[in-house]
């Protein structure tokens, strides 16, 4: 579930980037952190449930299906995401995008992804079994190494959580790495949660939560220390308060930032307003990802050369991103490390345009 976003405004046009630089920037390893399974469903794989459900007239073209994402309020961001969900309505379905979101992830040279998904968002089916039905079709890719992280969606309460939490827990070989809430944050505050984040991390889960995207400082305090989250999503009104920022970069808490999400949410103006450089500048563990591919037509190579064209990366910059995401990845520390040995191969080939040099 989308997070209490504002509209959806314009991102403007890319800047003066060579070929060479967005073929570098395709090429590279990359990793994930921050994506929503039922956000980054390619259209293709989205327009033949709608012709399941519906018939191919339903949504007869891919341009047709494209306007169906573009917002001018977060109410129609809101209700695009609602009506997407609609053709959600078998573990067969989940099974197949699975399978379409791990192929387009593979074919970014996205090596490594802990992808959300919203279980609770999906009665009556059942959360084990929604699970098994996403690890079958993550199964059919064996080019990607993809984890999850179940969101127990706070607007459900913390009751709900943790009967999810439960649930989530039987399954948890099957690659479930930790777990988040997403959802309303100015309405549902993280401290309702405590309970059910203490009991994640008995349970060796790893955990995160959306803050600070909308609900300012506070939010983001709340996660860090009442939740004790592992990672923070987004993170983008913690610099309202200097002493959080002193915080994050000592605790060495990453952040999942979204910048291109930000904007086409309206939870930041502008891709210049984003504070993401000045957090990268600050030392803070700044990750970025794409959140809701399939809603905003981002990749993460694009988040990339956003950076670049619009905040001055340098592409030495960029493999420290990449080499952030790994880091503040759940993976165990020998896998870390077999991935670090690929990351590091594939992050070898010398990059054109921008250096730090």
């Amino acid at each position: 579930m989308p997070s209490d976003t504002s509209p959806d405004p314009s991102l403007g046009r890319a800047g003066p980037a060579t070929r060479e630089l967005s073929a570098w920037l395709d090429a590279i390893p990359k990793i994930e952190l921050h994506l929503h399974l039922e956000g980054a469903i390619p259209h293709a794989a989205l327009r033949e449930l709608i012709a399941k459900y519906d018939g191919a007239r339903a949504v007869p073209s891919t341009a047709e299906l494209d306007a169906r994402f573009r917002y001018s309020t977060f109410r129609e961001f809101l209700d695009a995401w609602m009506w997407k969900n609609g053709y959600l309505r078998q573990l067969e379905d989940f099974t197949w995008i699975a399978q379409e979101v791990a192929r387009d992830l593979a074919r970014q040279n996205v090596v490594y992804a802990e992808v959300f998904c919203s279980p609770p968002d999906f009665e009556p089916l059942e959360t084990q079994r929604l699970i098994e039905a996403i690890r079958l079709g993550f199964a059919r890719v064996p080019e990607i190494e993809l984890a999850l992280v179940p969101d127990l969606v706070r607007d459900y309460g913390p009751e709900r959580g943790a009967r999810e939490l439960s649930e989530v827990a039987e399954v948890r070989a099957l690659g479930v790495v930790g777990i988040g809430i997403g959802g309303t944050e100015s309405a549902y505050p993280p401290q309702a949660f405590a309970g059910v984040y203490a009991r994640a991390r008995q349970l060796g889960l790893r955990t995160t939560a959306h803050a600070g995207e909308v609900a300012g400082a506070r939010s983001i305090w709340g996660a860090l220390d009442v939740l004790q989250v592992d990672r923070i999503g987004h993170g983008t009104r913690a610099e309202e308060d200097p002493a959080l920022l002193v915080a994050l970069a000592e605790r060495r808490v990453p952040l999942e930032m979204c910048p291109i999400s930000n904007v086409c949410t309206g939870s930041i103006a502008s891709l210049g307003d984003h504070p993401i450089r000045r957090y990268f500048d600050r030392g803070l563990l700044v990750t970025v990802n794409t959140d809701d591919p399939g809603m905003f037509g981002n990749s993460l190579a694009q988040e990339y050369l956003r950076l670049i064209d619009d905040w001055g990366f340098t592409t030495d910059e960029i493999v420290s991103l990449v080499r952030n995401a790994l880091e503040a990845s759940w993976l165990t520390p020998s896998r870390r490390l077999e991935l670090s040995a690929r990351l590091e191969r594939g992050l070898r080939v010398p990059a054109p345009g921008p250096s730090s040099e």
